[in-house]
């Protein structure tokens, strides 16, 4: 990547005559300040800037893997004729004119036949195809600021298709001087067939634009967008992160191409219930047998799959069920085929709708007709596994007192041969639920509860289910998961392929719904759309700014302290602050010189520790007796805070009362993960998650990039409020090294209080820069003393497995892998 600023693209406005506009950002948005310029034929030359922020700007520049949350939008007016143009530069300075140091760089430039070949251009993409049984699609966008028509070809031939225009919420925010919203968003479809030739047209203005069609990859539903070539990324990827950085990467690479792949169907073949199993099961007899009705909302459901479905409930191993089927089809077409295939079962209840009213109030139509003791919800072109009501009735044999139950999940292909993309999610986590409804499917709730608190509200029709499960998670006192995928959601090809932005109705209703949530509760939050679609992110507004202590224990290193304090003094939106600085034992006459420099500031204590030899806990316990704040902050001299808000979203989420600790998503140098939460059990003991992953990924079930409830966070930066601090006793003395913020999470946990992993409090962490590894005898006897006291503090969790992990993820690594046997 550029040191300096980058350019994504220029183009010409879409509404102004003969201005270019180009698009682009700073690396860790222009630290330096850096300044642009325009030069024409050698001569200053007007240029208009302005900037926009926010998480679009950060969606859009995520595959920069750098910090890039604002975006730098200019406008040139050119002259009529561009001949005129001998040479047009757009120059980024660091530095004041006349300045021998000033550093100059060009970073785009152009002549006039440039500008006109670039005039000529049309604004389009063709993204993705799907194939159904029957039809073809393809998905992208053009600008659709102007009337067009669009005409599909096979060679010479025209193919009839319809045409479906949408909003496009991606595009709209990279055109930004269009004013209103307008359906950029493309959805092309026409009848499956042996074509052999495809190509496309797009008139506008008057003038026929030719599309490139990827032939092979429509009719096999694929991705059209170009891809890059081999040199092409290794060469992006030298850029971001080094030559000695691609090296390692690429001999990973080809490590891992040449493992043996353990595939999902591997696991299913090693941990997936048996016929003997099975059998077992439906010779078991309990105690209490409730009756589970499972509602299902229909419209136009294909038989095929219709019958795949029926038959995995009445394939169930559990017997005492009902089948509740609401149908919103124009005809009573399918009424007829149940009837005529599944008569004889007087379990399975169909209705017919006069109307399709929608999702949501289709389902409420299915639940009317259940009289069982549980709820359980299903689409109506997915599958059951064999022994999901089994397992869902042991748990409640188990615990009467459960109100919901939820399971894991994965994907079937369509053909059904093949199961993929388990999500095995954690134990309730609210505020993971808040983040993404990674519950979704199979959810289970007492009927009791509905009387209660209602069905399906079709306001959030698009995310009804995120706000149904939002309100019963709410008013339930029982929320049981069971670790097993019990549900297999049908992978259809339109779905699949469909690009996300072309689902944004169901993306703000997701957000509608969280929001609904906090409501309720009365918390002053606000909630929005977060990097990654699917996402959301909570912004809290509490009205006040508590003074947070940081306390930062150092020994010599003072380059490191110094880095660390200056990146809050510059960055920090947050200044309600003090530091309280932990001397320890430091030999080097340049660190007590950097303390006199900085001493007299106010918002500084230099305080002694004075004890022989490393102990965290006791470091950081000696600065928080000195603390005056009602937040400490728990920072590592090595480290470098990236984003203005990044002490404030701690701040704020230690202000809920809940809340006992808040950690962040730390970075090494190199922009790939260090710390994305603890995990207990990882590595035999505990573990960070995603170390290695690269910044711009989201990780596994978006668990990377989401607020969201953990085990534990590491104390390279942790934020505790001080009347939990002091509640638990502070950090436990006996774990000198190791595991002491581990053990100090553990016990605010147990006092009832919630640890929070926030990523939008980012830092660059250069670890173990302070103290080193755990490279001698004596550093490794310690190691394991550690080990084995925090294995006697916390047995159970050890044993019993981390209820924010799942059992069935490997423990190896904290990388969300499957286990094997």
């Amino acid at each position: 990547m550029r040191d300096t600023f980058n350019v994504v693209f220029i183009r010409y406005h879409l509404l102004k005559k003969n201005t270019l506009l180009f698009q682009g950002f700073y690396p860790f948005d222009n630290p330096k300040g850096y300044s642009l310029v325009c030069e024409m034929n050698g001569k200053p030359y007007d240029l208009d800037l302005t900037i926009n922020e926010g998480n679009e700007v950060r969606r859009r520049y995520i595959a920069a893997h750098k910090s890039v949350s604002k975006e730098y939008v200019g406008e040139i007016n050119l002259p009529e004729d561009l001949h005129q143009v001998k040479s047009l530069k757009l120059i980024c300075v660091l530095g004041e004119a006349g300045d021998k140091n000033q550093v100059r760089s060009v970073v785009y430039k152009a002549t006039g036949k440039d500008l006109i070949k670039l005039k000529k251009e049309y604004e389009y993409n063709l993204e993705r195809a799907a194939v159904t049984d029957d039809k073809i699609q393809i998905l992208g966008w053009t600008i659709g600021n102007v009337p067009e028509e669009f005409h599909l070809y096979d060679g010479d031939k025209e193919i009839p298709i319809s045409v479906k225009r949408m909003f496009r919420k991606d595009v709209y925010g990279v055109y930004p001087e269009l004013t209103e919203k307008c359906d950029s968003g493309l959805e092309i479809v026409f009848d499956k067939g042996d074509y052999k030739k495809l190509r496309m047209t797009i008139t506008a203005n008057g003038q026929v634009y030719d599309c490139k069609v990827d032939t092979e990859h429509v009719l096999t539903g694929g991705n059209l967008l170009p891809k890059k070539t081999l040199w092409e990324r290794i060469e992006l990827y030298r850029q971001d992160n080094g030559l000695g950085a691609t090296i390692k990467h690429a001999i990973d690479k080809l490590k891992d191409a040449d493992a043996p792949k353990y595939t999902y169907m591997d696991f299913l073949t090693s941990f997936g219930p048996t016929e003997v199993e099975l059998q077992r099961q439906r010779d078991e007899k309990f105690e209490y047998n409730p009756l589970m009705s499972i509602v299902i909302p229909m419209y136009q459901t294909p038989e095929k799959f219709l019958v795949e479905l029926i038959d995995s409930i009445v394939a169930q191993t559990y017997p005492n069920w009902e089948l509740c089927l609401a149908d919103g089809s124009p005809d009573e077409t399918l009424g007829q085929f149940i009837n005529k295939k599944y008569g004889s079962d007087s379990r399975i209840k169909y209705t017919h709708l006069d109307d399709n009213l929608g999702i949501s109030e289709n389902t409420n139509a299915a639940i009317a007709l259940a009289t069982g003791d549980y709820i359980v919800l299903s689409d109506h072109d997915d599958t059951l596994a064999p022994n999901a009501m089994y397992e869902c009735v042991v748990a409640i044999n188990k615990d009467r007192s459960i109100d919901v139950i939820y399971t894991d999940e994965d994907k079937i292909s369509m053909d059904s041969k093949e199961y993929f993309e388990p999500v095995f999610k954690p134990d309730f986590n609210l505020d993971l639920l808040c983040s993404v409804n990674y519950i979704c499917h199979l959810f289970i709730f007492k009927r009791s509860l509905y009387d209660t608190v209602g069905g399906f509200n079709k306001e959030y029709d698009g995310a009804q289910d995120h706000d149904l499960i939002l309100r019963y998670c709410e008013a339930a006192k029982n929320i049981h998961h069971v670790p097993k995928a019990l549900y297999h959601w049908r992978s259809h090809a339109a779905s699949t392929a469909m690009s996300a932005e072309s689902k944004l109705y169901a993306f703000d209703a997701g957000c509608k719904a969280v929001q609904a949530h906090y409501d309720r509760m009365g918390i002053p939050a606000k909630v929005e759309q977060d990097t990654f679609y699917g996402t959301y992110r909570t912004v809290y507004n509490w009205g006040k700014e508590p003074l947070v202590s940081i306390i930062i224990p150092n020994k010599d290193h003072t380059d490191d302290l110094d880095k660390c304090i200056k990146s809050i003094d510059a960055r920090s939106s947050y200044k309600n602050i003090e530091f309280i600085i932990v001397e320890n034992n430091s030999t080097e006459p340049e660190t007590f010189e950097y303390y006199k420099s900085i001493e007299n500031r106010p918002d500084v204590k230099i305080v002694r520790y004075e004890t022989p030899g490393f102990n965290f806990s006791a470091i950081n316990n000696c600065g928080a007796k000195a603390a005056s704040g009602e937040m400490y902050l728990l920072l590592n001299n090595d480290t470098e805070i990236i984003n203005e808000n990044c002490i404030k979203e701690m701040v704020d989420v230690c202000l809920r009362p809940d809340v006992g600790i808040c950690g962040s998503l730390l970075y090494y140098p190199d922009n790939t993960v260090q710390h994305a939460g603890v995990v207990m059990g990882i590595g035999g003991i505990a573990g960070h998650t995603f170390v290695g992953l690269e910044r711009s990924e989201p990780g596994y079930m978006f668990r990377a990039v989401t607020t969201q409830d953990l085990s534990a966070v590491t104390a390279a930066c942790l934020m505790v409020r001080k009347d939990v601090f002091e509640e638990v006793g502070g950090l436990t003395e006996e774990l000198a090294v190791a595991f002491n913020d581990v053990d100090f999470c553990m016990k605010v946990r147990d006092k009832g209080y919630l640890v929070v992993y926030n990523p939008h409090a980012e830092l660059y962490h250069y670890e173990s820069k302070s103290r080193g590894y755990e490279d001698t005898g004596e550093k490794v006897a310690r190691f394991n003393s550690e080990v084995e006291k925090l294995e006697k503090l916390w047995p159970d969790i050890l044993e019993k497995g981390d209820p924010y992990y799942n059992p069935n993820l490997s423990i190896l690594d904290g990388w969300y892998r499957l286990k094997e046997e």
